[in-house]
């Protein structure tokens, strides 16, 4: 569907958690990661320097999270950081080629729109817009979107550049959740966003 609002200078391109720890043969291998990840290349390729990149980092043992994260990790052990090598937290290889330091923000939780080291780069680049790609739809993704729009911002979804390890609640995200909140969010393809935001 078209978008409602023109995108200009104050979009930017935010992309969840693709990572290796999510592409790599792990606990949270997100098999549609290597589907979607051509149409997310395809984006942050037309926008580098409007792409920012959020990775999710995991506590060293479950005793060091907090709060009921501890119990989270206590069932995906697995994935902490006395079980994974350190680089598995890095971005895929052909995003890891376009991100820069100054825009890759780690969160240990599921929004990264919480951070106040993106909140202030947001703030500085005066954005108005965030499209979102990446993984998992129904998990990080919706969770800085509901930030963002909570934050004000107009959120752009964009439909084929989104993963999750349950296809159904990928689509009940992009199919039933997300259309409720028309008024704030666009849903779109990755042809659809390139052609009214196309690359500098």
């Amino acid at each position: 569907m078209p978008l409602h609002a023109p995108l200009g200078p104050g979009a930017v391109h935010l992309v969840i958690d693709m990572q290796r720890l999510f592409a790599e043969a792990t606990d949270w291998h997100t098999p549609g990661l290597s589907a979607v990840l051509p149409n997310v290349v395809r984006i942050a390729a037309a926008h580098p320097r409007d792409s920012y990149f959020a990775r999710f980092t995991v506590p060293p043992n479950p005793a060091a999270a907090a709060g009921r994260w501890r119990h989270y990790y206590e069932h995906w052990r697995g994935v902490t950081g006395e079980a994974i090598a350190p680089e598995l937290i890095d971005l895929v290889a052909p995003l890891a080629a376009i991100a820069t330091p100054d825009r890759v923000f780690d969160k240990p939780t599921y929004s990264v729109m919480k951070e106040p080291a993106l909140r202030a780069a947001l703030a500085r680049r005066g954005v108005d817009t965030v499209v979102f790609t990446g993984v998992e739809t129904d998990v990080c993704v919706l969770a800085s979107l509901l930030d963002a729009v909570d934050m004000g911002l107009h959120a752009v979804v964009v439909s084929d550049a989104l993963a999750s390890g349950s296809d159904e609640a990928h689509r009940a995200v992009i199919g039933t959740l997300l259309p409720r909140l028309d008024r704030q969010v666009d849903v779109v393809t990755t042809d659809e966003l390139l052609a009214a935001w196309p690359g500098r």
